[in-house]
């Protein structure tokens, strides 16, 4: 190849990464990072060094991705970084048309992992530990230093069968109450120590109400169920004020705004929250096996309180659910392929259908973007995605699409149930759906939809 022709390509190689490290540094990329970036541009290009860039399309950075998020030793923030590196690539360099409506982010947000003291694993991930690790050095000390109460404590609670949830609120508050003690001998404690320190989280704390009734329980359960004391007199202390908060909703129309603000994944999850009631975990941690086409249903099987309930799967998602799952299962394959493809099992399934494990029906039907690797048991498992990062694709949509109103993911159940309440459909039937103990919990949506204050139409109307 003529010298003269050498230098104009490299010239314009020169002016490509020219053009990359500037857009790096337009979208505040810290000078420490960049290298790492080009590093992983570099990369990218190389293994698909048979395909020009401009002619690539989203399934060869699904296949790069995914191939990377099955490396053991590729941490979290690597993994978010290679996938940050190629956005950058392709939506303000190469450009292409697709580039822009692509999922970007489920690369980053959905490689999140799940802590050791997540929900899904607290309990089951390693079957020889009774509770999973913690980073707080208040509950660490509470499981030394009352090793006895706190396996009593625990062994109590799941006889019960208590919401993994549950436990691990409970666990926090008794250490926090301890430590308010100076982590006294429990037998020297009593419900004059409860009062005190209730009074101090109304009082010093200004805590709310809720927050001091999940105390309280949390302390009753400790002395009368654990400690068999009995906790009659508990009741004379300062409380914090409470009230009844009506929950916020979206009209149809700012529904429909909010979904224009996502894509993706999320935009699909979160159309099934709307569509279904569902809360986010049990959204996160549905299974392929738990949707029914046919009948068009869910079975949410790891509801609030460890019961289930049956709701309806919307017509108009089933076409981009089916073709959502068909991903899923070129994932799994893949998974199975490099000698991976296990799902988390609850202990008591796993020691009863162990292949299962590897079973597509098993499978999360959002799995995260990468695998997990546990320490405590050596096995390496691709879980559901982490419910904050749908929690902030929810919260960034509403900003997007500049909504006033506070969105959360739970506002999307708020809005399902005030939607068929003013349809027409029964409470009870409404309180079916969402899982509600109480119909009681159910009937504050009735508040909600007595338009203009209690349906009372303003004077300044008939102005």
């Amino acid at each position: 190849m003529p010298q003269n022709k050498l230098s104009a390509q490299q010239v314009s190689v020169d002016r490509f990464w020219d053009n990359y490290l500037f857009i790096l540094k337009k979208n505040a990329i810290s000078a420490n990072s960049i290298p790492y970036y080009r590093k992983h541009a570099e990369a990218y290009i190389k293994s698909n060094k048979n395909t020009p860039l401009s002619v690539q399309t989203s399934h060869n950075i699904d296949h790069y991705l995914n191939a990377k998020g099955r490396l053991r030793e590729l941490k979290e923030w690597q993994f978010r970084q290679i996938a940050d590196a190629i956005r950058l690539l392709f939506t303000e360099l190469i450009q292409p048309q697709w580039s822009q409506s692509y999922d970007w982010f489920q690369w980053r947000a959905f490689a999140r992992e799940l802590e050791p003291d997540h929900p899904t694993l607290m309990r089951d991930a390693d079957p020889g530990a009774l509770v999973a690790p913690s980073s707080n050095q208040h509950i660490l000390r509470f499981r030394t230093n009352y090793s006895q109460t706190h396996l009593a404590f625990v062994k109590t609670i799941r006889v019960r069968q208590m919401a993994v949830k549950t436990e691990k609120t409970y666990e926090q508050w008794i250490a926090r109450f301890l430590r308010y003690c100076n982590w006294q001998e429990i037998d020297k404690l009593s419900l004059e120590n409860i009062k005190n320190f209730l009074e101090y989280l109304a009082v010093s704390c200004k805590v709310s109400g809720s927050t001091q009734k999940v105390a309280l329980n949390a302390l009753i359960f400790l002395f009368r169920e654990v400690l068999g004391r009995d906790v009659e007199n508990i009741l004379s202390f300062t409380r914090a004020s409470s009230k009844q908060r009506i929950p916020t909703v979206l009209s149809v129309n700012e529904v429909k705004s909010l979904f224009e603000g996502m894509n993706g994944r999320s935009k699909l999850m979160a159309s099934l929250m709307y569509g279904t009631g569902m809360r986010v975990m049990e959204c996160t941690r549905l299974r392929i096996q738990d949707i029914d086409f046919d009948y068009r249903q869910i079975t949410v099987r790891e509801a609030k309180g460890n019961k289930q309930r049956v709701v309806p799967l919307p017509e108009k998602l089933v076409p981009l659910i089916r073709v959502h799952l068909t991903q899923v299962k070129a994932i799994h394959d893949d998974d199975l392929s490099a000698g991976f493809g296990d799902v988390l099992l609850p202990v008591a399934l796993a020691r009863k259908l162990g292949p299962a494990a590897k079973s597509f029906s098993w499978q999360y039907v959002f799995p995260a973007t990468r695998l997990a690797f546990d320490h405590r048991t050596g096995k390496t498992r691709r879980h559901h995605i982490h419910e904050s990062s749908l929690q902030k694709a929810i919260r960034n949509a509403a900003k997007k699409v500049n909504m006033t109103k506070r969105v959360t993911s739970h506002t999307l159940r708020h809005s399902f149930a005030t939607h068929l309440l003013e349809s027409g459909k029964d409470i009870r039937l409404i309180q079916e759906l969402l899982g509600h103990a109480d119909v009681s919990t159910t009937m504050i949506y009735t508040h909600v939809i007595k338009k203009g204050g209690l349906a009372v139409k303003s004077p300044f109307d008939a102005l």
